[in-house]
């Protein structure tokens, strides 16, 4: 069973369509005892960093979803799903999650910010790890990019008057900043290829 973390952002409803699209069996999260009864995990969100944390730590979640991810069961971070990963986000001074070392800051551009609209995601390594293919395009909305501390994460990378971090990977762990759910079909293809993984991967260290 899949679970969508429901915290009360934005978003929530476009990831719901797109599983039940593809037919993909999923229930809302919104306490900690619904996490450990999942075999994977997606984690949506448009919002900031600190109402949405509060919404987490008020429920016991936040840490809920630490041992969930470090139990080496398969997770998904889209947008603030990827950012609330990090130990800090420059958004609004805020403690996050801590699953990976570095932070979040704002997009280093002289472009126009929020970043909206499709853009190019050119992926790295060697095979793709969810059916991705390089130079797929994909739709963004934000402000803010990961900066991980340790490079071998970095999944993805996209040119905004700059590069920018736009997906990350420790697999099972896997977080982009597009949206998926809103990318027709490259980011149907790439929720599918999630929605199938097996939960038996090795345990994160930390």
């Amino acid at each position: 069973m899949i679970g969508l973390i429901d915290f009360g952002g934005g978003n929530q409803a476009s990831v719901e369509g797109a599983l039940s699209h593809l037919n993909v069996e999923f229930r809302r999260v919104r306490t900690a005892e619904d996490i450990d009864r999942l075999d994977a995990l997606v984690f949506p969100g448009v919002g900031a960093a600190a109402p949405a944390m509060a919404c987490l730590r008020a429920g016991g979640i936040d840490r809920a979803l630490i041992e969930f991810i470090r139990s080496g069961r398969p997770y998904l971070g889209i947008c603030l799903g990827l950012q609330l990963l990090f130990e800090h986000s420059s958004e609004d001074g805020t403690t996050c999650l801590g699953v990976l070392e570095g932070e979040v800051v704002r997009v280093p551009t002289q472009e126009k910010l929020p970043h909206v609209g499709w853009n190019t995601v050119h992926f790295t390594g060697p095979a793709a790890l969810l059916g991705e293919a390089d130079g797929s395009h994909f739709y963004f909305t934000h402000s803010y990019a990961a900066q991980p501390k340790d490079s071998r994460l970095v999944w993805g990378t996209t040119d905004y008057g700059g590069t920018l971090v736009s997906a990350v990977a420790e697999p099972p762990l896997y977080a982009v900043q597009f949206h998926p759910e809103r990318s027709g079909d490259v980011g149907l293809r790439l929720l599918a290829a999630f929605s199938s993984l097996s939960s038996d991967g090795p345990p994160l260290a930390g």
